[in-house]
């Protein structure tokens, strides 16, 4: 398991380090938008705006952890196709799907490092000016677009391990209507009775892997 982490790490150390500076980044930006808000009105100015217009001042972090996500995938596994570095993955003395699952694993494990520090800086701002009632809102409001990073790195993964460009061209189109659903509505905290179950949903997208996996294994091909 150790080998298996070490060589993903190598192979997406730099992305990773980028992902984490800008990802931080814009959830400090918000940080600041909402620091200047309190500083020229007044913190009740903040209050009254999230109350009476629904602002939840972190509106930029919206598509940033899915394009995390999705780019996270390619990196991760464009190589191992474009390279041929698959076949001779799958040929090592250890478990295919055991393989592949903890090559994924990586890469979720990596992602929920790198946004739960967003939602950590997030947190330790937003409690020192709010109320929980208004920061937790945000912070559930995010959680849903951080669910669907998650998401969208499985999804990208399931298209890039398909060996046949015409089976590509379906599971992309599937990742597109299932990405849709994370961003069906803009109200604030319109996810929250749903989050449980986006979870449960993303975790349950690593599988479709398996599928491109043993189509590679089958010899499908072009």
């Amino acid at each position: 398991m150790n080998a298996i982490f070490y060589k993903e790490w190598i192979k997406t150390r730099w992305y990773l380090l980028l992902a984490f500076f800008v990802t931080t980044g814009f959830a400090g930006y918000c940080m600041l938008r909402v620091n200047r808000v309190v500083e020229l009105k007044g913190a009740a100015h903040v209050w009254e705006v999230m109350l009476m217009r629904d602002a939840i001042f972190v509106d930029l972090l919206q598509y940033i952890p899915l394009l995390a996500g999705i780019l996270l995938a390619l990196v991760q596994f464009i190589p191992e196709m474009y390279h041929k570095c698959l076949k001779l993955t799958l040929h090592l003395p250890y478990p295919q799907l055991r393989m592949i699952n903890l090559m994924l694993f990586y890469g979720l494990l990596a992602l929920t490092v790198c946004f739960a520090a967003n939602f950590l800086l997030m947190f330790v701002y937003l409690q020192g000016v709010l109320a929980p009632e208004l920061y937790t809102r945000i912070l559930l409001t995010a959680a849903t677009w951080y669910v669907a990073g998650l998401c969208a790195y499985s999804l990208t993964a399931w298209v890039c391990l398909e060996p046949t460009w015409k089976r590509r061209v379906f599971n992309l189109a599937v990742t597109l209507l299932l990405l849709r659903i994370f961003f069906l509505s803009s109200e604030p905290e319109a996810y929250n009775g749903f989050l449980p179950w986006l979870v449960v949903y993303s975790l349950l997208c690593v599988s479709l892997s398996w599928i491109s996996v043993l189509r590679f294994k089958a010899g499908r091909q072009d």
